[in-house]
Parts: structure tokens; C-alpha cells; sequence
């Protein structure tokens, strides 16, 4: 769930309430069970990482604070969508990937799942996040919810890798910008490959935006998990890709 999503991104820590009640609806109603959701950070976390430039590594003391204050932002975030999840009736748990998780320049190299794997065992739902996390090189880094998502998505074997954004997929350029894009419905990793144009986000982002999802993928696609990219802040749009029904986006293909 990207945070432009679940979150209005131009008004700092401020939560979309609106979408992240629909959402909780939809993913109960759908009754996927054995599900892990993670969010983006959205005005909670990105603004709060950009303060303390936290994407750079550690360089000076003064950044400490930025790395307690980011991370608390982004558990009173994940507090709001477990508390909704759980108005559903849907099972939600929290899980901080500062706990399970280490990093090399900002690339994921140690990860403990022995904990999700036991949830997903007794039918509770993770819910993790984007999150600050102890790094060998830079001390700590900014790990993004898309490469958190794509790494449990290989880790644990998932069929599917749903990402769920504020436009109907990939277009050719940003479609917020430029009234030309068009939306790209099939993706291949040829055209990964090849560098496709791909639209940025609007706002502060310290985690690359559509480029980064992407990039996140492709590990993914190539041991054959299907990757979807569709517009969450649309109703339905969510429950129906969970049901495994057709729907306007991106799907990307090995």
C-alpha cells in the first residue's frame, strides 16, 4: 500500500483516513488468509527522513534524533491501519523491520522471517512498513516498504506481488504531468531491461518512486511470482485484485 495512498502526501503526518478504511474493507471482504500487507511512508516518514537527510547514511550526530523520530512516525502510521484492520475483524499485526532486519548501502543482507513465517502459520496477518534500519556501511538506511515487500514476496514464497499505488499502473511518462502518457498494460522484463520511461513521484520521496517499484519487481518476476501494479485509491480496485479478478493496471510479465 503506497503511502500516497494511505496517507495525503503534501500535508505532513496526515493519514488518508478514508482510504485506509475502504482498504481495511476491501481486504477483509476479499478473505485472502494468508496475506502481508506493507505501507509507504507518505507524509509520515519521507518528510521527517528528507529533515535529517537519513537517505545519505549516518554523517553526523545530529541525525539520531531524525532516525527515532522517523521511525516513531511510521509506527504511529502503522498503529492507525492495524486499528482499522482489526474494526474489520481482519487479524493485523505489527512488525518492524528494525527488529528483523539489516542492510549494506541500503540493500537488504540479513532477515529473520521466523516470526512472519509463525503468524502466516496461525492465520494472522503481518503488517509491516517502510522503516529505518541498522545498515553495515552507512551505519543505518531507509528501506523502502517496495523492496521490504518484494524480499517477502521471494522470501516466503508468494503466488502473488501486489503493489498497490495513487494511478492505474505504469505509463510511459508521469501521468499527473504529462496528458500524453499512456498507460503501459503488459510490462516484460525486456522492456525492464531496456529502460522504459517511467513517471517519478510528485512529491519528496527518498525511496525512488515508480522507477523504484519497479526495480524492486523484477527480482521477483524472474522466479515467477506475478506482479501487479494497480490504483489502490480506487474503491474495489483492491478486493478485486485480491480475488484474482481482472482489472485496469500494470501487469508485469517475465
Amino acid at each position: 500500500m503506497g503511502g500516497s495512498v494511505v496517507t495525503e502526501k503534501d500535508k505532513s503526518l496526515t493519514p488518508n483516513r478514508e482510504n485506509i478504511k475502504r482498504l481495511s474493507r476491501e481486504i477483509a471482504e476479499a478473505g485472502e488468509k494468508e496475506l502481508i500487507l506493507v505501507h509507504g511512508g507518505g507524509s509520515y516518514g519521507h518528510p521527517i527522513a528528507d529533515k535529517y537527510n537519513l537517505s545519505e547514511g549516518y554523517f553526523d550526530v545530529s541525525q539520531i534524533i531524525g532516525v527515532a523520530k522517523t521511525h516513531q512516525a511510521m509506527v504511529a502510521l502503522n498503529s492507525l491501519l492495524i486499528e482499522s484492520l482489526l474494526s474489520y475483524s481482519v487479524p493485523a499485526i505489527s512488525v518492524a523491520p528494525s527488529s528483523f532486519t539489516i542492510t549494506d548501502k541500503g540493500r537488504i543482507t540479513d532477515m529473520n522471517l521466523s516470526n512472519l513465517r509463525h503468524y502466516l502459520e496461525k492465520g494472522i496477518t503481518p503488517v509491516s512498513f517502510g522503516d529505518v534500519v541498522p545498515d553495515r556501511s552507512r551505519g543505518f538506511s531507509i528501506l523502502s516498504g517496495d523492496q521490504l515487500a518484494a524480499r517477502f514476496a521471494l522470501e516466503l514464497g508468494a503466488d502473488r506481488l501486489i503493489y498497490g499505488i495513487d494511478v492505474d499502473g505504469v505509463y510511459t511518462s508521469n501521468p499527473k504531468l504529462d496528458r500524453t502518457a499512456r498507460l503501459v498494460e503488459l510490462l516484460s522484463l525486456k522492456d525492464i531491461e531496456e529502460n522504459i520511461r517511467l513517471g517519478g513521484s510528485l512529491s519528496t520521496d527518498v525511496t525512488g518512486g515508480m522507477k523504484g517499484k519497479i526495480q524492486e519487481a523484477v527480482n521477483a518476476l524472474r522466479v515467477g511470482i506475478k506482479v501487479q501494479i494497480v490504483n489502490a485509491s480506487k474503491p474495489d480496485i483492491i478486493f478485486k485484485t485480491l480475488r484474482g479478478e481482472r482489472v485496469t493496471g500494470t501487469l508485469l510479465v517475465k
